[in-house]
């Protein structure tokens, strides 16, 4: 799989899971084995050593080019990028910082990243990626792309709501029906591109990939690669805690379904807890400090809860306030493995010498 100027070894991007759930050795140890490494910018200062606990918006920056260092150490020569949510309050920011901290490819979902190409215009060789859920969508940035800044996607990252862990780009109401058609949307948009632009740019599945069954499932239907986040999260180089990582191992498929967010978004985690997310910010008193989200219903009414904290609780261990977000097939989980035993399962032989070549 090519994106923009990078050849991938193996059609595989690891999904962006924020407050530091793929952080530097996460997205390190995947692209050393020969996929997309990607580090969640969203809430990348939390948990880190430059947040004091005031100056939430001055340590983003560093904190970002903290963990693609961290990255990099693992993989000198892997394809390694960033995820940011445009959603975000420092979406811009943290744009810039990612290409600061030498990202090969930006992906941006949570809104439409329509202004993305002017904020990268001075690194060409960024390859920029964005989520969608419609054609719509897709056409959408293609036109303002094109026109505004002379220049398409590189990829374009299909999620599946009705499978997709975190936040989902689909009204609540929408998700679950059965009506949602996502190799039908992929094979939409490559043919648009196709016929639009005469691009051949490669469309990637994301969303309830967790196999090799899924992954040959949807490149058979089209995709020409798959993102995929939870089947990372029960692995060694993960970067949450180990308690994040054994909630998965424990839970079944009732415990996964979906919340609203502060965001405004509809998001899938598990929802056994929800009272007690909020719970905690009612004994506690909390208050946003952070300022993480460009429109967030707490930091404006108190609304629901504050999703950055319970994010971060739950990557550093505290899973019973904490928010845990997930995919459908979280369940599957049933052992921790390494970044390496995912990709050997997944690629067969294959995999383990491109580890070894790494």
């Amino acid at each position: 799989m090519k994106i923009g100027r990078y050849a991938v070894r193996f059609p595989l991007i690891q999904g962006g899971m924020g407050v530091r759930i793929s952080g530097g050795s996460l997205a390190g140890h995947v692209a050393k084995c020969g996929g997309v490494g990607l580090v969640a910018a969203a809430g990348i200062a939390m948990n880190s050593e430059f947040f004091d606990g005031t100056n939430y918006m001055q340590a983003e920056p560093e904190a970002i080019r903290a963990e693609l260092k961290k990255a990099y150490q693992i993989a000198p020569d892997g394809i390694i990028g960033v995820n940011v949510m445009v959603a975000l309050a420092d979406f811009e920011t943290l744009v810039r910082a990612a290409i600061d901290g030498g990202a090969k490819i930006i992906v941006c979902g949570a809104g439409l990243p329509l202004s993305l190409p002017g904020l990268t215009a001075h690194a060409p060789e960024v390859a920029l990626v964005p989520i969608v859920s419609s054609l719509k969508a897709a056409q959408l940035i293609a036109k303002k792309w094109e026109k505004g800044y002379g220049r398409l996607p590189d990829a374009v990252v299909v999620e599946d709501p009705d499978t997709a862990g975190g936040h989902l780009g689909e009204k609540l109401e929408q998700i679950g029906t059965g009506e949602y058609d996502q190799y039908g949307t992929i094979r939409a948009i490559k043919a648009y591109f196709r016929e639009e632009y005469g691009s051949d740019l490669p469309v990637i599945a994301a969303g309830g990939i967790w196999d090799r069954a899924d992954l040959e499932h949807a490149l058979a239907e089209g995709a020409d690669g798959v993102q995929m986040a939870s089947r990372f999260v029960p692995t060694v180089e993960c970067d949450a805690d180990d308690a994040f990582k054994q909630r998965y191992l424990d839970c079944c498929k009732e415990d996964i379904g979906l919340i609203m967010s502060p965001a405004g978004l509809p998001g899938r985690a598990m929802v056994g807890n929800r009272d007690d997310i909020r719970l905690y910010d009612e004994t506690n008193a909390t208050v946003c400090r952070m300022g993480c989200l460009k429109k967030c219903t707490y930091k404006e009414t108190g609304e629901r809860f504050c999703i950055v904290s319970a994010l971060d609780r739950a990557q550093r261990g505290d899973v019973a306030t904490g928010l845990v977000f997930c995919g459908t097939n979280a369940w599957k989980a049933d052992r921790i493995t390494t970044v390496q035993e995912v990709f050997d399962e997944l690629f067969g032989a294959e995999a383990g010498v491109g580890e070894e070549a790494a």
